[in-house]
């Protein structure tokens, strides 16, 4: 992403090593996993957020890295809790902390991450960071336990849908967002706007993740992960209440008891291509891109605003 490396690539050489300093511990063990946790960072969209958005209103500063850590460390937590509860043994291609050293100790380790994240913000009384951030972790756990309700059931609608994924994804993207404004510009009213834009953004983020189960690009997941795992994504939810009865019935059916059946899965993804799920998910992720863009043009036109807008894009263009 040349795009945004030329405008904030030495902010965010500077933010690995202060977020290196951040996560490292006096005990040897978890020392050691912090190192296998930083090696194996992903994109690091959300401090590319974080940094874009405090640059669009002022000049990024040590709260402005504060900030970008703080949504790093509850990131990164609440990745190592969510592969505990789904006993996912791989986070991006790599063993998970749970896979390498059990259940407990992952957990702790979420725990540690957290607890760091308070300790960076109350010590140097970032509150309004802490504020933001807590709020969407409240969101984030909130839209889980939704999704976990709804799925059993297999009656999700659409609007419950944009709920959770509001909650569970958009939330930390929105906050991200937040705190970088804030950092630079301690403007409330600013910084509830690019909390607005980057729900919208993180919303078409969650929308092409669901549509990556139905492709064939590797993504380091495996295509129908999402129908094994009995979680109603947009395009499906729209092909069930689009079908006949029957087919509707089938298909529930399919995901209820033989979703680990990957010639059943299929039926799944060829029933929801033929009906259009594919097409209609992504219009709409289209539409949340273009209203989080909408929101961003308010702002004064420049590289700054420029580099945002090509990495909203790139959520929704992105092949992985």
């Amino acid at each position: 992403m040349k795009f945004v490396t030329d405008i904030i690539g030495e902010e965010l050489t500077t933010f690995e090593k202060k977020f290196a300093c951040a996560v490292k511990s006096s005990t040897p063990l978890l020392d050691r996993i912090m190192k296998y946790i930083i090696k194996r960072k992903g994109k690091q969209m959300r401090p590319m957020f974080v940094f874009l958005s405090a640059k669009l209103h002022g000049n990024i500063n040590e709260s402005t890295y504060r900030a970008a850590a703080l949504v790093e460390l509850l990131h990164t937590a609440t990745l190592v809790h969510d592969d505990v509860v789904d006993e996912s043994l791989e986070r991006r291609g790599f063993f998970s902390i749970n896979a390498i050293w059990k259940n407990k100790i992952a957990v702790l380790v979420g725990d540690y991450l957290l607890s760091k994240g308070l300790l960076l913000s109350t010590s140097n009384d970032d509150f309004e960071h802490l504020h933001i951030l807590s709020e969407a972790v409240k969101q984030m756990s909130e839209g889980e336990l939704l999704q976990i309700e709804k799925s059993r059931k297999l009656n999700l609608e659409e609007d419950i849908y944009f709920e959770i994924i509001k909650n569970k994804t958009a939330s930390l993207l929105s906050s991200a967002c937040a705190v970088g404004a804030y950092s630079t510009s301690k403007d409330k009213a600013v910084t509830e706007k690019m909390k607005l834009f980057g729900e919208k953004a993180g919303i078409a983020f969650q929308i092409k993740d669901d549509l990556f189960d139905y492709g064939k690009e590797d993504i380091g997941k495996p295509t129908g992960n999402d129908i094994k795992e009995k979680k109603l994504t947009l395009p499906l939810i729209y092909t069930l209440n689009k079908i006949e009865a029957k087919k509707r019935r089938e298909l529930i059916y399919i995901i209820k008891n033989e979703n680990k059946d990957p010639q059943k899965v299929k039926i799944v993804i060829d029933t929801v291509v033929a009906a259009g799920g594919i097409a209609y998910a992504a219009e709409k992720m289209n539409q949340y891109r273009d209203e989080a863009l909408h929101i961003l043009y308010e702002f004064e036109e420049g590289a700054v605003r420029k580099a945002l807008e090509q990495l909203v894009r790139y959520t929704t263009d992105r092949k992985y």
